[in-house]
């Protein structure tokens, strides 16, 4: 690839900030910068910036800042870089003249008021000492008074040399503990204290030597096995670890004291070409997806418009330690020291909207078989319990599981099958029985289905749909034994509203893709008069039929809940939880569905 071409593909890829072209001296224009850095601080995606040993570009008579600048330049562009962490050994030889040079690239940050951290590793100081050694160059470049005017300094030790930042990124608070080279028991006893009065925060301790990954998967060094045993097990919310000092790169995952998982990682590269050209490590946080996406590339590099031989080798790093995602449940891994809070459920009369034809919810008690669920809209559309033969009672039951983004706070579990199980139908009464929907229609349900759904055994397991078949209502297209109507899932688990529209003599089709099991899923199904639009959690798919689709010909006889029927026979029912459902005689819009916020 030519230079030109590299830089269009890395500017694509995100890898050039918006000060690509400047210089890379120091007192370029973008360097002398002022003005607060605003990342959106309740944006769902954002990253932490991760710099390692930058010592041999900082030695003696042998300094070159110019990688470094043009790294801090990266971050200070980046707006979604919420915080920089420097995992230590800023200097080779910790001299005044080397942390000058470095507390100079660091002013850059300083200017914009962006939020970092720093910490001694053993080249800063007399590797010999712990926190206790005193007043050191380093204290005196990267000491408290450097961080008074932080946005997130919450405080230092009285020996100055370790301290903890609490940054606010994805709408929560975070805590980072920078730890010294060397913490002394005090030290420890302090990081603990810390955690303790910020008991809510998920933290991230960055320290100098923790992992080594000499012989493959990262382990615990002696000194970090201390730092596990008084720091890290027994403290929940430390879910990430960060170090450098060894050499080459490497990760593990730890199990603490409550069973959690700590992902721990080293990131050095001072052994790479020119060392290792103030390389960054990004850890992109994916709130909504549950990942952190890990990157490490050099800003220096990617900016500069020709590369040499070595260079070209060093622009990104892309090995298995270098690159790579961490999928992380992030609310169920902090859910024991900071619970997401469940709000609480909506009264039914919030869910009632103008054109509700029926609302059912599950609100049994927990276990219980369900016999009948009331129409909550007051249409009288009841529903009634239908055991299949060989089946029990215990097939259909009330379920304290539910989705925070559903009105009520329970479900129905269904363990049915080919051939068994248990359903609910609407009482012959019901006026929901003789609906066409010729005005439109909207069709809302919440689902879930369990870890082994795709198991082979439940394929067109119906969630909603009517007893009677097309030939009962008239229609003589495709397969007139098929049901009138019928919102079904594939043994993939992808969802199918199949229908016989007024309009139609065959079946109209609005297919979803293939859902994951083991969550809760929103169905909503939405005619217009015209059209049918299928949605899942609020999203339009893309496999919705352009002909139109008017109305729904009626069979005259009940709909089912929870089972497929062929030919007016229940051949299968569901396997799974079945959440708030509600039918609504006119098109809503996505911000009139029943999911929350």
């Amino acid at each position: 690839m030519t230079d030109s071409n590299r830089r269009t593909f890395l500017r694509g890829a995100g890898l050039l900030g918006a000060g690509a072209a400047v210089s890379t001296v120091l007192g370029s224009p973008a360097a002398a910068a002022t003005g607060h850095h605003r990342p959106d601080s309740g944006g769902r995606r954002f990253s932490i910036a991760v710099l390692p040993d930058t010592q041999y570009l900082f030695d003696a008579d042998r300094c070159d800042p110019a990688p470094l600048d043009a790294t801090l330049r990266y971050v200070l562009d980046d707006d979604n870089v919420v915080f920089l962490a420097h995992l230590g050994d800023l200097t080779e030889n910790g001299q005044p003249g080397e942390m000058e040079q470095i507390s100079r690239s660091f002013q850059a940050l300083d200017r914009r008021r962006f939020p970092y951290s720093v910490l001694a590793g053993n080249h800063d100081i007399k590797s010999s000492t712990d926190d206790q050694r005193g007043r050191t160059p380093y204290l005196d470049a990267f000491g408290p008074q450097r961080f008074r005017t932080s946005p997130t300094y919450r405080g230092s030790t009285k020996d100055g040399y370790n301290s903890y930042h609490v940054f606010r990124a994805g709408g929560r608070e975070w805590l980072v503990l920078a730890m010294d080279w060397r913490p002394s028991s005090g030290g420890l006893a302090w990081a603990r204290d810390v955690l303790a009065k910020n008991p809510h925060l998920p933290a991230i301790l960055t320290i100098h030597e923790f992992v080594s990954a000499d012989t493959g998967e990262a382990q615990l060094s002696d000194f970090g096995k201390q730092v596990w045993e008084q720091l890290v097990a027994g403290n929940d919310q430390i879910f990430l670890t960060l170090n450098g000092h060894f050499w080459p790169p490497g990760r593990t995952v730890l199990r603490n004291d409550f069973g959690h998982d700590v992902h721990a990682h080293i990131t050095n590269y001072q052994d790479r070409y020119y060392g290792g050209s103030a390389m960054i490590r990004l850890y992109e946080f994916d709130l909504d997806r549950g990942v952190i996406d890990v990157r490490t590339f050099s800003p220096w590099l990617a900016d500069k418009s020709r590369l040499n031989e070595m260079e070209k080798q060093e622009v990104e790093r892309t090995g298995t330690a270098d690159y790579f995602s961490l999928e992380i449940d992030f609310d169920k891994r902090f859910a024991g020291f900071a619970p997401v809070p469940v709000p609480p459920a909506r009264p039914a009369r919030q869910v009632l909207l103008p054109g509700t034809l029926a609302y059912w919810r599950f609100e049994g008690a927990d276990g219980a078989a369900a016999e009948s669920v009331r129409d909550l809209s007051g249409r009288g559309n009841d529903l009634t319990r239908v055991i299949m033969p060989g089946s029990d009672a215990k097939a259909l039951t009330f379920s304290k599981e539910f989705w925070g983004r559903q009105p009520s706070r329970a479900s129905l579990r269904f363990d049915g099958g080919k051939n068994k199980g248990a359903y609910l139908k609407t009482v012959d009464s019901a006026p929901l029985n003789r609906e066409m929907f010729l005005r439109g229609y909207t069709i809302e349900a919440f689902v879930k289905m369990p870890a082994d759904f795709k198991n082979g055994q439940h394929a067109w397991a119906g969630l909603f749909g009517r007893l009677g078949s097309g030939a009962n209502a008239g229609k003589t297209g495709d397969d007139p034994s098929e049901p009138a109507a019928t919102l079904s899932l594939s043994d993939g688990a992808g969802l199918q509203w199949a229908v016989f529209p007024v309009n139609q003599a065959g079946i109209s089709t609005n297919w979803s893709h293939e859902l994951a099991v083991d969550r809760w899923w929103h169905v909503a199904l939405v005619n217009d008069g015209f059209r049918t639009t299928m949605f899942v959690d609020g999203c339009p798919v893309v496999r919705n039929p352009k002909t139109p689709a008017i109305g729904l010909a009626s069979p005259g006889s009940s709909w089912v809940l929870g089972a497929y029927a062929y030919n007016r026979v229940v051949e299968q029912s569901f396997y799974g939880w079945v959440g708030d459902v509600r039918i609504v005689g006119r098109p809503l819009r996505e911000r009139d569905f029943m999911l929350g916020s």
